[in-house]
């Protein structure tokens, strides 16, 4: 276990250490939002087209193979785009290309990876893995952009693509000595066509009582909120006039806030009462992030920031858990794709929304009024909390 999730900590670092590299390249570039917004919106994007299929395919197939593939995909990426940047031959629209490429591997890669985790735990020790496993992520995506941050404001954008690929064929070298329960690495003989999995896979998802709301209500927030620490550059620069620096420090404070909050969530040790957490913490991102854009102070932008990055921990390790734990083993590949699916995708919009937006009435209008919205949202889900309660937690613990 202490391999693979130090593969898993170190490649999805990497990545964000990456990100934050391309959207600063990007804004350099353009020093458009909406550049900025249309490559997260490439990144992501993949995701609604390729997720669904991306997860009924680890259902039937070799995951650790299927895994080194997608993350050799990801080091050419990164050396592609490092080799670019550094001749000098980097147009944003090679950019906006190589994200597309990289958001279709990455769209594989989370469920194939994913799914082996109930391969190495004993059945009684799941909850405690998966807990890890969201930690080990969400913990990922927010020191990633804060170390990212740092590289970019001292050594410039480079070095942060070269850390990736290095990050990524780590992680790739390591799988193979991973011990996994032949049933899940392979994962079930093919019952039918993909796309008629696909359709189960989605299904399964909406006629859930405790699925259903839970993924709406993550959407909302991704469209809404999530999208402003998708595309941060823009936010400091044109908000609080900072520079390479002043991002460093907001992705620094991101990170710090994520490990706390994730660490406590993960000590939490239990179960029951995590709708309800993965719902109020919604709520906090949705007033962090109304609070980082009204603002025109910077500290008072960095403490925002802090609430994001520890708040969107907790719900991501909360969320990714019940689902995990309450799902049935030959269709966890087919509901982790499509989480991540929402994961990527709604920010995705989002970014796009709001750097169109950008463009004619400027950044912190259309925000404001998507977190008005997203106010509504968590009201919306917190009526819902009883019935999400009792269909997660309950089946939840039967699994475990």
């Amino acid at each position: 276990m202490r391999i693979f999730y130090g593969g898993s900590l170190t490649a999805w670092t990497g990545l964000w250490v990456q990100k934050v590299a391309v959207d600063w390249l990007a804004w350099q570039l353009t020093h458009s939002p909406l550049w900025v917004g249309v490559l997260a919106f490439c990144n992501l994007a993949p995701s609604v087209i390729v997720s669904p299929f991306a997860g009924a395919v680890a259902d039937r197939m070799d995951r650790v193979r299927l895994t080194m593939v997608t993350q050799y995909i990801t080091v050419a990426h990164a050396l592609t785009l490092a080799a670019l940047t550094y001749t000098g031959l980097v147009r944003v629209e090679y950019i906006a290309c190589l994200e597309v490429l990289l958001g279709s591997a990455q769209a594989f890669a989370q469920p194939a990876r994913q799914s082996l985790v109930p391969g190495m735990v004993t059945r009684s020790e799941l909850p405690g893995a998966v807990a890890l496993n969201s930690l080990t992520y969400n913990l990922a995506r927010s020191i990633g952009p804060g170390i990212g941050g740092v590289i970019v404001a001292l050594f410039g954008v480079v070095p942060p693509m070269l850390v990736n690929a290095a990050a990524y064929l780590y992680a790739s070298t390591t799988l193979p000595r991973l011990d996994i329960d032949p049933a899940h690495r392979r994962g079930h003989a093919p019952t039918g066509s993909v796309l008629r999995e696909v359709v189960e896979g989605i299904t399964y998802v909406t006629r859930h009582p405790g699925m259903g709301p839970l993924f709406l209500f993550a959407t909302l927030i991704g469209v809404l909120v999530r999208p402003v620490p998708e595309m941060l550059p823009p936010f400091i620069d044109t908000l609080f006039h900072q520079d390479a620096r002043g991002l460093a420090t907001v992705s620094s404070v991101m990170g710090v806030a994520a490990m706390v909050g994730g660490i406590v969530v993960a000590v939490r040790g239990r179960l029951t009462g995590l709708a309800g957490i993965a719902v109020f913490s919604g709520l906090a991102i949705v007033l962090a992030t109304g609070g980082f854009v009204a603002t025109g102070y910077f500290p008072v932008a960095v403490v925002c920031a802090a609430l994001i990055g520890g708040f969107s921990t907790v719900h991501g390790i909360s969320a990714q858990t019940l689902l995990q734990t309450a799902t049935s083993s030959h269709m966890i590949g087919r509901v982790i794709s499509l989480w991540g699916m929402i994961g990527r995708a709604a920010p995705a919009l989002g970014a796009v929304i709001y750097g169109l937006l950008s463009e004619v009435i400027g950044l912190r209008i259309p925000v404001l009024v998507g977190a008005t919205l997203g106010v509504g949202a968590c009201l919306m889900a917190a009526r819902r909390l009883p019935r999400i309660a009792r269909a997660l937690e309950r089946e939840a613990n039967i699994a475990g």
